[in-house]
Parts: C-alpha cells; structure tokens; sequence
C-alpha cells in the first residue's frame, strides 16, 4: 500500500544507538508503504541527511551526541525541506515533552510502540497529522489543566499575609508603614494574578497553591 497521492513514504531514522537504530529499520522494512532512506548516529547528521535527502518524516531519538533531538528538530523544523520529524524515544518527562513540541516536533512516540502503531503514526506524521503516545497525551492534558504558576512580589505576600491574619486594610498599612490606598493597590494586583475576586477567596487559593503559610505554622 502506498500514500493517498500514491507515493512510498521516505524515513530516515536517527538515533545513536546502533543496535536500536537497527532494530527499527528492521521493524520497518517489510512495510511497503514506506522507505527507508538514511540513517544517522546523531542530531548534526540528521540535519544533513534531511538537507541531501528530503524525506518526508524523520524518526529522532531525543539524546543524542553533537546535537540532541530538540536542537535537530528545531534545525530541520526551520530548514526548506518539508520533512516533519517525529519523535521516538524512552522519555516521558514533561520537560522533554514540551521541549521537543515547542522545537516543531508533529509528534512523540514512545520506543515501547507497536510495530502499528509505529506505522500508523509514521502515515500521520506525513500527511501532518499530531501524533502523541497515549502516556504522553494524557501528560499534556495534565499539564495543560494545571493552574499556571502564580508568583507574588514579597509586599504582595506581606499584605496577603496579614489578610490571613484577619487585619483590615488600615491595620495593614500601619503594620507595613504604607498608604492604605497602597495596600488597596496590592490586593488588586493579587486577586488579578489569583483569579479571584475577594479577600478571602485570594487567602485560600494562596495557601491552596503553597505561595502562604497558615498562621499557626509560621515561626516553627
């Protein structure tokens, strides 16, 4: 079986490990659809062969010598060839993954996939389609639900801390020697960056995301 415009899907695989690099080749080989064109032991050649050769999808390991997966990718990613580069590697962590999506990657695989999968997704990445491995899907999604990450200046602290203290805006003022219009001022910038609307809705968000220490626990 070919492609939709009846063409053989062109590959090269990087990685720099020759056994594992073998090992997919192998894999592939007695798929019709697709060819393999190249390989290379690292990120600096894979770029190359993408120059020379133009495939249509690049299968990369993420750490390699010379140049990583994230840096070729990025390099193949920003070149003239239309080659989209898919990645097939051991980790999972959310920095690898995010690194390597942000360098242009179209997908991430995991090397425990399928010999159908693998294929499958080797089809998908050439007619640019998103491919992520199940685990590394549900990362994304985790990570894309977390609350993003909030820091508050050390006044803004100060005054939220005295919040859960139960002081008035006034008694604030006269515990950190400034206006009350300035402790006003501090409260709005810290319902903005908390999302909340009140005093305190912004205490139990704060303590919820570890940015305050309860009363009672402070001085310990």
């Amino acid at each position: 079986m070919e492609d939709a415009v009846g063409r053989r899907i062109r590959v090269i695989v990087v990685d720099d490990h020759t056994v594992m690099r073998a090992g997919v080749v192998a894999l592939l080989a007695g798929e019709p659809a697709i060819d393999i064109v190249g390989e290379a032991s690292d990120g600096r050649e894979a770029v190359g062969l993408v120059e020379s050769l133009d495939p249509d999808v690049a299968l990369v390991d993420l750490r390699m010598p010379v140049l990583d997966g994230v840096a070729a990718t990025a390099e193949i990613v920003a070149g003239p060839a239309a080659t989209r580069v898919l990645i097939l590697t051991t980790y999972d962590t959310d920095e690898e993954i995010e690194r390597a999506v942000e360098a242009g990657a179209i997908g991430y695989l995991l090397k425990d996939t399928t010999r159908e999968q693998l294929v499958d997704a080797i089809r998908s990445a050439a007619r640019g389609e998103t491919v992520l491995a199940p685990r590394v899907a549900e990362r994304l999604v985790a990570r894309m639900r977390r609350p993003a990450q909030v820091t508050l200046t050390a006044r803004e602290l100060d005054v939220l801390n005295a919040v859960a203290d139960g002081l008035s805006n006034i008694d604030i003022g006269k515990r950190l020697v400034i206006a009350e219009a300035t402790v006003k001022t501090h409260l709005l910038r810290v319902f903005a960056k908390l999302d909340v609307s009140d005093r305190t809705h912004a205490v139990v968000v704060a303590l919820e995301r570890g940015l305050l220490v309860r009363p009672e626990q402070r001085g310990r």
